[in-house]
């Protein structure tokens, strides 16, 4: 039986959501195709002749282009059973389901879409609520297979001083043991995280180097959920592939928690750590149950250079909260911190999103400002209490796009900012110290900006 499997958008990798359940339907005898629309057409040849169709929706910018995506699958292939499968497919179900989906599920998904191809296999179709919509089952996982899918090439690369490095991508647990408020994660996952077996991750390692790969990013929510889980796991990596460099994902709190780890990390190849740190407001990280202040930020940030290791700091710069002054003053810390050249531009431009299920709508203060669900943009909107700011984020987004990825434009990029702020919400800045506009040397970083 035919199946074909569709990622809209994974963050610029090679989709791990499509080569986790290959290798599951693969082994239960399916004929997979996976399709990358983010870097390849549409096959429509390939969707027709389907009788499975697996959506992978990961994330609010994949949802939004499956949700476009469906119908045109539908029309193509009506007998066949699609399913959207990743975080937003049971947070969305209803909206998925008129645009064409049968099954929305979510979680630990490889067991549950090959079962719905099992059944369908036999001729004995699940019926739509037969299909959990969230599921923690702890599952063993197997190597992912990437067959079929375009070469790293295609995909975002590590940029160094040294030129470009081919990046693959895996992971060694999924979920989060944290439940911060604006999190995607927390409405499916609940502060619940599983764990890849070492083999398997190592395996898949193994097979993205044969293939091209002289660098690797875990994309677990945070890496150092498991540090018994994943230090092994690094060494194991470091000695038989002493070459390769890795980058991770590690929120504030663990940093400083586990900073006595930050020096094996590096040596065996961790050379880039994003953090989201979301805000330099403490009222704002308060609210977003971040655990970590502004002055955690300041210390994780000097660990990390004592460590040699980049910092990728990500933040959602506007929020119903961030008011003129609490902007300009975010601005400022950037520069005191010295952390331009490890702030992407779209970082200064990001708003919070309020998607379906989010924590944020525990606090009344939310409640009283967000309007009904917005199907099409998936998320609450919401108008910022001073219009100006609204404006001032749109202007940010604009300057944003014109940007490049290496470290001097961050720098001009900072400095055109700086003067759009005080064009378009006036009040001077503090006073920025000039040596940290002075430029550093390049940091490793990947090509591809940070989005959700």
């Amino acid at each position: 039986m035919h199946v074909v499997l569709i990622s809209t958008y994974e963050l610029g990798h090679q989709p791990f959501g499509l080569a986790s359940p290959t290798a599951w339907l693969r082994r239960a005898g399916a004929n997979v195709t996976c399709l990358d629309t983010a870097v390849q057409h549409l096959d429509r040849a390939a969707v027709a002749a389907a009788a499975l169709i697996g959506v992978y929706v990961p994330m609010h910018t994949a949802t939004r282009l499956a949700a476009d995506l469906l119908p045109e699958l539908r029309a193509l292939a009506p007998a066949a059973t699609i399913v959207c499968y990743g975080l937003y497919a049971p947070l969305n179900a209803a909206f998925l389901r008129t645009r064409g989906a049968d099954h929305c599920i979510g979680g630990e998904f490889e067991a549950e879409l090959t079962a719905i191809y099992t059944a369908l296999a036999q001729n004995d179709p699940p019926a739509e609520a037969e299909s959990r919509p969230i599921i923690l089952d702890r599952l063993a996982f197997i190597p992912p297979d990437r067959q079929g899918l375009p070469g790293l090439h295609a995909y975002a690369n590590l940029i160094t001083a040294d030129g470009p490095r081919n990046a693959g991508y895996t992971e060694t647990s999924r979920g989060c043991k944290h439940r911060c408020r604006h999190c995607p994660i927390v409405p499916v996952y609940n502060g619940h995280f599983r764990i890849v077996s070492r083999e398997t991750v190592l395996e898949d390692v193994r097979r993205q180097v044969a293939a091209g790969a002289q660098h690797i990013t875990f994309g677990d929510p945070d890496f150092l959920n498991g540090p018994g889980h994943v230090m092994p796991i690094v060494r194991a990596l470091h000695a038989e592939h002493p070459e390769l460099t890795y980058d991770v994902t590690i929120k504030v709190e663990h940093l400083l928690r586990h900073a006595d780890l930050l020096a094996e990390l590096r040596t065996t190849g961790c050379i880039l750590i994003t953090s989201a740190i979301e805000a330099l407001d403490d009222g704002i990280l308060e609210r977003l149950e971040k655990h970590h202040t502004r002055a955690d930020v300041a210390r994780a940030a000097q660990l990390l250079r004592e460590h040699d290791i980049a910092l990728n700091a990500t933040f959602v710069a506007f929020t119903p909260w961030t008011s003129r002054q609490i902007y300009r003053a975010f601005l400022h810390g950037i520069a005191e911190i010295d952390l331009i050249d490890h702030v992407a531009p779209i970082q200064y431009a990001i708003r919070l999103l309020i998607p379906a299920g989010s924590r944020l709508l525990e606090l009344p203060e939310t409640q009283a400002l967000v309007k009904p669900f917005d199907q099409q943009s998936l998320a609450f909107p919401w108008d910022h209490p001073d219009p100006a700011m609204d404006r001032l984020q749109r202007m940010a987004i604009r300057l944003a796009q014109g940007s490049g990825p290496r470290n001097e434009t961050r720098r001009q990029f900072f400095t055109g900012l700086l003067e759009l702020v005080e064009a378009q919400i006036g009040g001077p800045l503090p006073p920025i110290d000039s040596r940290h506009l002075i430029a550093r040397p390049p940091i490793p970083l990947m090509s591809e900006p940070w989005y959700c």
